[in-house]
């Protein structure tokens, strides 16, 4: 059996950069708080466990005082950081620079129109959701389907934006959804739509169809947690209907590679590249 690992996957830049700020911290004092979970991959979380970094919750962090924290790729509202200024606490901050860019787009453009209406494309619990609603004081609309813009306000101007992970066709939808009833109920008013999906990822899609059609079966390796993962695995799954997920090698078995020559092992953008070495090694020793 022939075994590919694609080039494609593995971290995007802003995991791999938080990555990097951790591990440097951790060989300098030994540990390091990250305030929520790093990556949503419980291999990694448990490499980064055992070199000395402890994951804590926000419940705690504003418990904190006078230590060291980490905030990683997701970004964080302007309350954490007045948080750590407030109890001391330094921080590292990992912020992806396109979720950076992207507060500070949010923040202006709120400040220089306070009367529009703020729409979020995204997960109303994600991580980075969080931080981009708090740009506006917490006064943003988040809508994940087409029936949740119902909860949108249509006497006001809109300005909507996307979490940066969101698939970009399904943000084109929702914004020309949005513009059409802005402009049926309120036709004075304006409508602007900023796409702030991540390059990086709406190209990841597809780069990975491309990669699946090419095998026999495909190991699809993410975190159980991971919404990334799971979409882009419906995703390769389309292409290939003998694509497995899974979270680490011991999920692997031999029914998985039945009259299968050529395997491919990808992965979503929080999968670590030893992670997919390892689970490509590993296939290879379980049909030999």
């Amino acid at each position: 059996m022939i075994v590919e690992i694609d080039e494609n996957a593995g971290f995007c830049f802003g995991v791999t950069n938080a990555i990097n700020k951790a591990e440097k911290e951790i060989s300098v004092s030994g540990k390091l708080f990250c305030l929520g979970e790093m990556v949503h991959n419980q291999e990694e979380m448990s490499r980064l466990e055992s070199l000395g970094m402890t994951t804590v919750s926000y419940q705690d962090f504003e418990t904190f005082e006078n230590c060291t924290v980490l905030i990683r790729a997701h970004g964080e509202p302007p309350k954490t950081y007045e948080i750590a200024q407030k109890n001391n606490i330094s921080i590292i901050d990992a912020t992806c620079p396109i979720v950076l860019r992207l507060h500070k787009i949010i923040h202006q453009n709120f400040l220089q129109n306070s009367d529009f209406q703020t729409v979020i494309f995204g997960k109303k619990d994600h991580a980075e959701v969080v931080g981009l609603v708090g740009q506006v004081g917490q006064g943003a609309v988040v809508v994940s389907t087409e029936k949740e813009v119902d909860t949108i306000d249509f006497t006001k101007s809109i300005l909507l934006y996307s979490q940066t992970t969101m698939n970009v066709h399904d943000y084109e939808k929702i914004a020309e959804i949005i513009e059409q009833r802005l402009k049926q109920i309120s036709p004075e008013k304006t409508f602007k739509k900023f796409n702030t999906v991540c390059r990086s990822v709406s190209q990841r899609e597809e780069k990975l169809s491309e990669f699946a059609k090419k095998f026999d079966a495909v190991l699809f390796v993410a975190g159980g947690n991971s919404s990334n993962g799971k979409y882009l695995y419906s995703t390769c799954k389309t292409f290939n209907s003998k694509t497995y997920y899974i979270s680490s090698e011991n999920d692997l078995s031999l029914e998985m590679f039945e009259n299968v020559e050529k395997l491919g092992v990808t992965g979503a953008t929080s999968t670590p590249e030893w992670l997919l070495k390892k689970i490509a090694s590993k296939a290879l020793k379980l049909v030999s």
